[in-house]
């Protein structure tokens, strides 16, 4: 499973947010470093399609997709150079996936920190852009001296080093370059912490929801989602059951909350997509990677159904849903037969059809 890290500086929220999420137990204080280890949790991804699908089965059994996230240690200013726990902190970002950068706003006297969203954004992302800056200057003389042998490969990484340590030089994350995907794709081996996908969380708090929109409109990232949330308020909604919650957010006016935003935001930037499955016995959102192909997908279920793979009966999760039970759209001649080379699509809803 492809994993989230949540990243921020002390006191930003990020294991409140990481509590809020998985339902963990991360220590949560009011000082730095409460975070010392990394954390380890599991998020369900709300899905509405499944939902309807599962009352359309009478399904006696519901499983939504899952996203994994690591609560990482805090970073401070200097921690690219070892300050605080810098080392820890970066190789605990070095080993997730895609980030969940947490930019506080919320005040409160009682909670030491800043309160300016931009500034945390600007102080991150220095400190991994220097990270990455050493991390290239080490290997370009590597790449550089095998390339001079020959290597065709390691001229194309010498090069791509070369054009990501000038954007890198100029103060710029990978994430925020003009490094076409080419390039960037040449750089991810050598496993740049700004080179990964990213989502921004702005910790709002209660007396700041109203403003939300401005105050996440002065947090910008190039081609990345920016939430706003309240997560003190979602982390204590989290701990009640699911109609307390649910009459909490309404009568807030936050609907379902931020949360199920947060988790399905994670899912896309990880490059997961889902396909489902639905019967009486087990409705359920199965992970696929984007551009996986049906073989691949069936593989998903059991390795059995890719080995013995014959084909897949495939219709849209909408359109399933119109016509009222699979057996309505059999009938109809609405289910499509789909083979090999058929390249999933999310909101597929498949039956796989094999023989080992």
């Amino acid at each position: 499973m492809e994993r989230l890290g949540i990243v921020g500086l002390p006191n930003a929220g990020k294991s409140s947010l990481f509590n809020a999420l998985t339902g963990g137990s991360a220590v949560v204080a009011p000082h730095p470093f409460s975070t010392t280890e990394t954390n380890v949790g599991v998020a369900h991804v709300p899905d509405h399609r499944l939902t309807a699908l599962a009352e359309m089965s009478k399904s006696r059994k519901v499983v939504a997709a899952t996203v994994e996230f690591v609560d990482i240690a805090g970073l401070v200013a200097g921690a690219a150079s070892g300050e605080g726990l810098g080392n820890r902190f970066l190789a605990g970002i070095r080993e997730v996936d895609a980030l969940c950068l947490v930019l506080r706003s919320f005040v409160d006297p009682n909670v030491p920190g800043g309160t300016d969203p931009v500034e945390d954004l600007a102080v991150l992302e220095l400190e991994l852009v220097l990270a990455d800056a050493d991390t290239v200057e080490h290997q370009l003389d590597r790449r550089r001296r095998v390339a001079k042998s020959g290597d065709r490969q390691a001229a194309a990484e010498a090069a791509a080093l070369e054009a990501g340590l000038a954007v890198l030089h100029a103060g710029t994350p990978i994430w925020r370059s003009p490094l076409s995907p080419g390039q960037r794709a040449e750089l991810r081996p050598f496993f740049l912490l700004t080179n990964k996908s990213v989502l921004a969380v702005v910790n709002l708090g209660e007396d700041q929801l109203e403003r939300a929109d401005d105050i996440v409109a002065k947090v910008s990232i190039e081609g990345a989602q920016v939430l706003g949330v309240c997560v003190q308020l979602e982390a204590e909604a989290a701990q009640l059951p699911d109609a307390e919650r649910s009459e909490l957010l309404e009568g807030l006016g936050l609907g379902e909350g931020a949360l199920p935003r947060v988790a399905q935001a994670a899912y896309a930037i990880l490059g997961r997509r889902t396909f489902l499955t639905t019967g009486d016995k087990e409705s359920r959102a199965w992970t696929f990677r984007a551009g996986a192909k049906a073989p691949e997908c069936a593989g998903v279920i059991h390795s059995d159904l890719q080995r013995g793979f014959i084909r897949a009966e495939v219709i849209r999760w909408d359109e399933l849903l119109a016509l009222g039970s699979w057996q309505a759209a059999k009938e109809a001649g609405k289910l499509r037969v789909e083979g090999k080379d058929y390249e999933v699509v999310d909101g597929d809803v498949l039956e796989i059809r094999f023989n080992v």
